[in-house]
C-alpha cells in the first residue's frame, strides 16, 4: 500500500474536525492509503513529525491552520530535494490565507479528497535565515496583527473599506523602525511601519492588499513596504493605498525580488505566516523556488460529498 502521514492540530479553528475524523481517514483509507495518524500536542510538533517520519513517504497531509502548515512545510525542508512527500492540505483554521491563494476547497471532506486524488502543483517557499521557513508572508510590524485579531465575521460584516479605514487610525502611533533593503542591484532605506514579503493572494483574510499579479511558483516574492508618516498627506496616500487599492505611492513601496537582506538598527519582531518568527537585526530572505508540491483540485467525485 501507498504509506502517508496524517498530521492534524485539534485545536485548530472551531475544532471542527473532531467531526469529521472519520470521514476523512475513510476517504484515504479508499484511496489506498496506509495512514499513520498524528495529534499535535505543542508548538513545533507538526514540524519535528513530518521531518522525522516524512522521508520514504509518498504523501504527507496536514490538517489545521496556517501556523500548521507552516511547521509541516518546514518539517518537508529538511528532507533533501527531489526526496521530499508531495503535501496535502485539509484547512481548518479561522483564516485560511494559504489555501484561499491556492484554489483548496474549505469543505474538509473536499480538501480530503483534493489531498488524495487532485493535480500536485510546485509552490515556492521562502526561506527566513538559516533554519526557519514561510509559505506565504514574513511580515514585521504591529499593523501587521491587526488583520489577525479581527475575526472573520466582522470583516465580512465591515467591508474591506470600511475595515481599513478604521486600521488607518492606527497609522500614527505604530512604531517604525530605521531599516535597510538589499535586493539584486537595488538598496531602500527608511523608517518602516509595516513591510511584508508575500507569496499569496489574501493575507489576514483580504486579497489583493499586496495589489502585484501574484504566480505562487514564480521564484519571486511580492514585497509591500510602507514608512513611517510625516505630515497629514503621507496618512492620506497610505490610507489611499489601503482603502482604495491605489498603486505604489511615496509612502507605499512594491516590487518584486528572489532574495531579499533586511538590515535593521533595533531587533525587529517577525510573524512568519502569522505564527511569531523571532526578533532580527539581520536576515537573508530567499525564495525557494518550485521547492515543494502541493496537491489541490480534486476530480468531479467531489461535488457529491
Amino acid at each position: 500500500m501507498k504509506k502517508m502521514i496524517f498530521v492534524f492540530n485539534p485545536r485548530s479553528g472551531k475544532e471542527q474536525i473532531r467531526s469529521k475524523l472519520l470521514d476523512i481517514l475513510d476517504i484515504f483509507t479508499k484511496y489506498g492509503y496506509e495512514v499513520s495518524v498524528y495529534v499535535t500536542q505543542k508548538p513545533l510538533d507538526a514540524m519535528q513529525i513530518v521531518s522525522r517520519r516524512g522521508r520514504g513517504r509518498s504523501l504527507v497531509v496536514c490538517s489545521g491552520g496556517d501556523g500548521t502548515l507552516n511547521e509541516v512545510v518546514s518539517g518537508l525542508m529538511t528532507i533533501e530535494e527531489g526526496k521530499r512527500p508531495v503535501l496535502g492540505y485539509i484547512p481548518s483554521g479561522s483564516t485560511n490565507d494559504y489555501a484561499s491563494s491556492i484554489g483548496i476547497s474549505k469543505n474538509m471532506k473536499k480538501a480530503a479528497l483534493d489531498a488524495v486524488s487532485g493535480g500536485t502543483t510546485a509552490v515556492d517557499v521562502g526561506r527566513f535565515g538559516e533554519d526557519r521557513y514561510f509559505v506565504y508572508v514574513a511580515a514585521f510590524g504591529a499593523f501587521t496583527e491587526v488583520s489577525y485579531s479581527t475575526p472573520q465575521e466582522a470583516k465580512n460584516l465591515l467591508g474591506h473599506q470600511a475595515y481599513m479605514l478604521e486600521a488607518v487610525k492606527r497609522v500614527t502611533n505604530l512604531k517604525a523602525y530605521r531599516m535597510k533593503f538589499e535586493w539584486e542591484d537595488k538598496v531602500l532605506e527608511d523608517e518602516f511601519i509595516i513591510g511584508m514579503i508575500t507569496n499569496t493572494i489574501s493575507i489576514g483574510g483580504f486579497k489583493g492588499l499586496v495589489g502585484l499579479d501574484v504566480a505562487l511558483d514564480d521564484g519571486e516574492f511580492e514585497v509591500l513596504l510602507v514608512r513611517k508618516p510625516r505630515t497629514p498627506k503621507d496618512i492620506a496616500s497610505i490610507a489611499s493605498y489601503l482603502i482604495l487599492r491605489e498603486g505604489e505611492n511615496d509612502c507605499v513601496y512594491q516590487f518584486r525580488a528572489k532574495t531579499l537582506r533586511v538590515i535593521s538598527q533595533e531587533p525587529v519582531d517577525w510573524s512568519l505566516d502569522g505564527e511569531y518568527g523571532g526578533s532580527r537585526t539581520e536576515i537573508l530572505i530567499e525564495n525557494k523556488s518550485r521547492a515543494v508540491s502541493i496537491r489541490r483540485r480534486a476530480s468531479s467525485v467531489v461535488e457529491a460529498l
